[in-house]
């Protein structure tokens, strides 16, 4: 009751912003005339009749598919910037909890290109604009990882995940998809504990079965990756997030498996993974096609509750998976494979 009396005070129009957001996703009549584009410019006039209108007006030919993903995630980032910019705290705090995930992957990204001496003005063209931050530039002209960790600790959000987990020495040391899983692990963590534990209410109600399901996803993939490496059962249960159904009840039995069926008989004792594995062996959708399609209905039903701040990481969820749905049709449309091209994940 008290979040209905307060909560528009501050939050009501930002929310009335993104359900209009939400409402213009593009409906399954639009991806199907999508579909039947035989050009990218044909693509950029069907997408012109959406509500993403003239975006590739000013683009000069030939259009390709790297220009159409580039437009697409301005356009995302400046929607949600506009939420940032008319946020108060703890709004404002949620959405800046919500970039920490693309902050850690520019991180990663300018660890790996200073590892292997890659070219930094290559690298900042490459990150992604939700997790640039100020001192990014400093970062990609490090001239060893120890100097680039000590930026890191001083000059971003995620010094508390470094300065937890890990020493400049590691950044050396451990494989970057290890060091990815680390940061990641941290990250979900607290994000949960803000979330459910902070904002509690409806809001920890919805981000407990989304963060839930991130954290899942993590352990099962980190689990099937692992198979025929050297990655040890304990280094295993290091990288689970520990906020994940799976991993506060079964992640001795997963840290332990060496084959898919093991992970697929954990797996069958949760109602919401049943669907991962089955047929497999018979179906071209992948696992990760099917993680997709659970995250996109997990953050359309997160629509149906009223006055909690979930509303925003799903649109933003939903947004992702749109763009890789254009970005999928377009390609299949540029290399000529249009068998493929509706093996995407619809978005409503």
């Amino acid at each position: 009751m008290k979040e209905m009396m307060y909560y528009n005070i501050n939050d009501g129009y930002p929310e009335s912003i993104v359900r209009g957001y939400r409402r213009s996703l593009l409906t399954s009549s639009q991806y199907g005339t999508l579909t039947q584009s035989e050009t990218l410019d044909d693509i950029k006039l069907q997408l012109s009749a959406t509500d993403y209108g003239n975006f590739l007006q000013n683009e000069p030919p030939p259009l390709t598919t790297g220009v159409i993903a580039d437009r697409l995630t301005e356009r995302l980032v400046s929607e949600f910037n506009y939420l940032r910019r008319n946020s108060v705290d703890p709004l404002s705090k949620f959405l800046e909890y919500v970039t920490y995930q693309y902050f850690i992957d520019n991180v990663i990204l300018l660890i790996s290109g200073t590892l292997h001496e890659r070219d930094p003005a290559d690298l900042l063209h490459k990150a992604h604009p939700l997790g640039v931050f100020e001192s990014m530039p400093a970062l990609s002209v490090a001239s060893n990882v120890q100097e680039l960790y000590n930026i890191v600790l001083v000059e971003t959000p995620l010094a508390d995940y470094f300065r937890g987990c890990l020493t400049g020495h590691d950044l050396d040391e451990m494989n970057i998809e290890v060091i990815r899983n680390t940061l990641h692990k941290a990250y979900l963590e607290d994000f949960y504990d803000f979330c459910v534990n902070d904002l509690g209410g409806t809001t920890g109600v919805v981000m407990k079965e989304l963060l839930e399901f991130e954290a899942d996803r993590r352990i099962i993939n980190i689990t099937i990756n692992s198979f025929g490496t050297e990655l040890s059962k304990e280094d295993r249960l290091r990288l689970y997030p520990r906020c994940g159904k799976l991993s506060r009840e079964s992640p001795a039995k997963l840290s332990a498996m060496n084959d898919i069926d093991a992970v697929k008989a954990v797996c069958d004792n949760y109602g919401e993974y049943q669907h991962l594995f089955r047929d497999m062996n018979r179906s071209e959708r992948t696992l990760e096609d099917r993680f997709f399609e659970q995250e996109v209905r997990l953050n359309l039903l997160s629509f149906h509750q009223q006055f909690h701040y979930g509303i925003y990481y799903s649109w933003l969820k939903l947004k992702e998976q749109e763009i890789r749905n254009i970005v999928w049709i377009s390609e299949c449309i540029q290399q000529q494979q249009k068998e493929r091209i509706s093996d995407f994940v619809p978005t409503l």
